[in-house]
């Protein structure tokens, strides 16, 4: 199966999903409602599991976040967050559906993901929520640091659609391509904004846009050469 494809997935796919795993359970459920898809299926859930490998708890926020599935994954995965925000410019109608579809397979779903359509720009955020974006475009991604530095708050993101003529490329692009120059100074402002930052890839035969960047405050007293040695 190209897990890129940008098909739908749909009740006939159904059979290639009948295994036994949380996976199979999320991509059937994914299926049923019909409105996904495949590519989403896929990044949605790289993602979640590596930023839940990282970060437990915590309110989940979504900014672009298209049908809301990352959110929805990242509860399922850790139960201890109380709730999710999903929130979009525009949000697509079928992303009700898609929420009836897993809410059935997981009533513990049921009202604790909140969707909103609004600027990004414009949503409050707190300390402690975990601020998250697959493939937020452009400059949305910086928009979506920003805040969440703003607010103290843990945060993941997977970039996309580098703008090289408007974002920072930290002078170095004589030594990389435009979009990993991007990346990697936006690794560095995080730290020189007292972040903590984890880098990893999600498989590129999902996307060539696999770049993802976690990151989180750094604990006080992190500071001290004594703390950095035992950690």
């Amino acid at each position: 199966m190209d897990r890129s494809s940008r098909n739908r997935l749909t009740e006939s796919l159904l059979a290639q999903f009948a295994g036994g795993t949380l996976f199979d359970a999320i991509a059937r459920a994914v299926c049923r409602a019909g409105c996904l898809p495949r590519k989403e299926l896929y990044e949605a859930w790289e993602v979640a599991r590596r930023v839940r490998r990282r970060f437990r708890g915590g309110r989940v926020v979504d900014l672009a976040c298209g049908h809301g599935l990352l959110a929805q994954l990242l509860l399922l995965l850790d139960d201890s967050s109380s709730g999710a925000l999903a929130v979009d410019q525009r949000l697509p109608k079928s992303a009700t559906t898609l929420e009836a579809s897993l809410c059935a397979e997981w009533p513990r779903l049921r009202g604790r993901v909140t969707y909103l359509e609004a600027d990004l720009g414009m949503v409050p955020l707190q300390r402690g929520d975990l601020v998250v974006s697959a493939h937020a475009c452009g400059g949305l991604t910086d928009l979506i640091l920003e805040r969440a530095v703003e607010a103290g708050a843990s945060v993941a993101v997977l970039p996309c659609c580098h703008d090289l003529r408007r974002g920072s490329l930290g002078g170095l692009e004589g030594w990389m391509d435009g979009p990993l120059a991007m990346d990697a100074t936006r690794v560095a402002r995080l730290r020189a904004q007292g972040y903590r930052v984890f880098t990893q890839h999600i498989p590129g035969d999902i996307t060539p846009k696999n770049r993802l960047l976690m990151a989180e405050p750094e604990p006080v007293g992190s500071q001290d050469p004594l703390y950095r040695h035992q950690s």
